[in-house]
């Protein structure tokens, strides 16, 4: 018996302890078509390296792209990535796992812009 009217519907996390409702799905989703360069991660000290290389390897291109730290990790999951830091450009992940070096990033920056 409930004294005080109806119970509160409660919404239960997902599997990461994350609110991934629809909602926050759709914006995630649609945060993904966005072109750019992110760099998806905690802010550790991996990510933080991972966006230093990302951004000498755009300053030798002479690319003026604004570098997006994405550290929310319903966002992150909404990429297919599970394991940090990862890269993306122009909305596809194009490493993940491991902290590039500046000049594989350059690699990948010119293959993804077609710059070769």
């Amino acid at each position: 018996m409930e004294l005080f009217g109806k119970k509160k519907e409660e919404i239960e996390p997902c599997c990461c302890n994350c609110d991934c409702s629809d909602e926050n799905t759709k914006i995630a989703e649609e945060k993904k078509t966005e072109g750019g360069i992110k760099i998806l991660g905690s802010g550790c000290k991996k990510c933080n390296a991972l966006e230093e290389a990302a951004r000498q390897a755009l300053a030798e291109l002479g690319m003026d792209d604004k570098i997006d730290h994405v550290t929310d990790f319903s966002k992150i999951a909404s990429y297919g990535v599970m394991s940090t830091p990862a890269l993306v450009v122009d909305g596809k992940v194009v490493s993940f796992g491991k902290v590039l070096k500046k000049d594989e990033v350059v690699k990948i920056l010119k293959e993804a812009r077609g710059l070769n």
